[in-house]
């Protein structure tokens, strides 16, 4: 029965199985997430938590469904409408339990605040909490709580044809980073002793021509730079022209026929592209060197988180039988060779060093050394602070005065009305004109409270009067999809968060990340 259920959990989540693996996946199904409010941008974002099979959910909502809720959410039904008043977490609860029944679904029919209130430790048992749709006032009460918690907190927010995601973490370890276009790790100018040996066992000038076209490129390169270093003072090729010369070199060694024509020989050919890339120097990546110098991997304790330790391990590695260099990555890329000669290349490359005293995961963090990342996000309080405002931030953004940069300025000035008159600008039609004027009042107040000497167009303050805080559900789509994705970052520890605003503006179909 649990080999079947195993199988069957291969299958139903396959696609994402090959993105972040079993253990990834085991992750996820451990998480417990807290969606506040299940407004229709709530409900898209867990929608793709639900899907790929998070643990347990629960949605705090203290609001009763309403008809803006059934013309923008579908995660309610028609019959909760009308005469029958039904809490809306119960019913985007019900709803969404339906599209993965292996994810546990819970509600709670109360408000932030009256949480916050009566027990602020509530939000401490979650994985990550994501607050939806809320006022300034409460993100900052429960930014604090969530803070001292050091639990993550996302925030987010759909705004007329704007979306806004605030991540809020005090420090988030990523050990699998997946990074776009890495060189692989192949230590031509370095190469350990496992590799030299399995090296020395190719003799290019006496192999059979079907032995000799499928040398793996990797192999041809090293043959042939052990060459050039005997014949040029053990310097390896550096300038462009040295290079080139390398590459002709390689060239050279290409098997001809009886009449003096080379041969077809892809595997070469593939040596010659690739030797830019091949001859990179081993050296350890500067941010990797900011972590092994930071205080978290000197004064380790008992108190001490895994990542942290496990880190000291492989710096302990590095200056001891690393010989300065970082754990071998174990990968090589695809390339022209027999099956046996590639599996060969393989298990020399995946010689992998384990610390005695570590689980697994060490093993994991030595594979992936070179793209460890640590992310420190800033808190809701140092960012809203008069003394710790990022003023050079929005100052050098806003010399495009259409900047992303705008809209968050905007953002902050309809908090700033609602806080002033317990409503969003333009909630009422009939009241529109008379909100432009009052919400220019609350901008023009939030610029001179932070001494920023920037412009806002009027267009702006139109623009946020007419929406009247409406959340239109493709902005709310995008934004559901765009923040699970980063909550599945949080709860897997695998790619890199953002740090730490992020701005979607749904009329030009652009987005930008600011750092505030």
């Amino acid at each position: 029965t649990m080999a079947a259920t195993k199988a069957n959990k291969e299958q139903k989540y396959d696609r994402q199985l090959r993105l972040w693996g079993d253990h990834g996946q085991e992750s996820l199904e451990n998480a417990h997430v807290c969606l506040i409010n299940a407004t229709a941008t709530g409900t898209e974002i867990l929608k793709n938590l639900v899907l790929p099979g998070i643990g347990a959910f629960t949605i705090v909502d203290g609001h009763i469904v309403s008809g803006e809720d059934y013309q923008h959410t579908v995660f309610v039904k028609h019959l909760t409408i009308g005469f029958i008043l039904q809490n809306r977490a119960q019913a985007a609860t019900e709803l969404l339990q339906e599209l993965n029944s292996d994810v546990s679904g819970n509600f709670v029919e109360e408000s932030p605040d009256k949480l916050l209130d009566n027990d602020p430790e509530f939000f401490h048992r979650f994985t990550i909490v994501i607050g939806v749709q809320l006022p300034e006032s409460t993100c900052l009460r429960l930014g604090s709580v969530l803070w001292s918690a050091s639990v993550p907190f996302l925030v987010c927010k759909t705004y007329g044809l704007i979306g806004y995601i605030r991540l809020v973490v005090q420090e988030h370890t990523v050990i699998e980073s997946h990074p776009d276009n890495a060189l692989e790790d192949l230590r031509l100018d370095q190469p350990f002793s496992e590799f030299t040996n399995h090296i020395q066992s190719y003799d290019l000038e006496n192999m059979e021509k079907k032995d000799h076209s499928h040398t793996p490129w990797i192999i041809v390169v090293a043959k042939y730079l052990d060459k050039w270093l005997s014949e040029h003072n053990c310097q390896a090729p550096k300038t462009y022209r040295e290079k080139e010369a390398f590459k002709l070199f390689i060239r050279e060694g290409i098997l001809k026929n009886e009449n003096g024509v080379p041969e077809d020989e892809e595997n070469f050919e593939e040596a010659i592209k690739n030797v830019n890339t091949a001859l990179n120097p081993t050296k350890i990546p500067s941010a990797v060197e900011d972590l092994f110098n930071s205080q978290q991997c000197s004064n380790i304790t008992s108190q001490t988180p895994s990542f942290w330790v496990m880190l000291r391990a492989v710096k302990e590695f590095v200056h001891n039988e690393g010989n300065g260099n970082l754990p071998v990555r174990g990968t090589i890329p695809d390339m022209i060779a027999d099956s046996q000669k590639f599996i060969n290349l393989q298990n020399v490359s995946a010689v992998t060093y384990f610390c005695p005293k570590c689980s697994g995961l060490c093993w994991c963090v030595g594979k992936n050394a070179s793209f460890l990342r640590v992310v420190r996000c800033r808190s809701l309080a140092e960012e809203y602070n008069v003394d710790s405002v990022n003023k050079d931030e929005i100052a050098s953004c806003m010399d495009n005065p259409d900047s992303e940069m705008v809209f968050y300025l905007m953002l902050r000035a309809v908090d700033r009305f609602y806080q002033q008159h317990s409503r969003y600008p333009g909630v009422y039609n009939y009241q529109v004109e008379e909100d432009i004027s009052r919400l220019k009042l609350c901008v023009n107040s939030l610029l001179q409270e932070y001494s920023l000497n920037v412009n806002i167009k009027d267009d702006y303050i139109h623009e946020f009067c007419r929406y009247g805080a409406a959340e239109p559900h493709t902005v709310a789509a995008f934004l559901g999809g765009s923040a699970a994705q980063e909550a599945i970052k949080i709860i897997s520890h695998q790619f890199v968060p953002f740090n730490n605003t992020f701005i979607y503006n749904a009329m030009s179909q652009t987005s930008a990340t600011l750092h505030l």
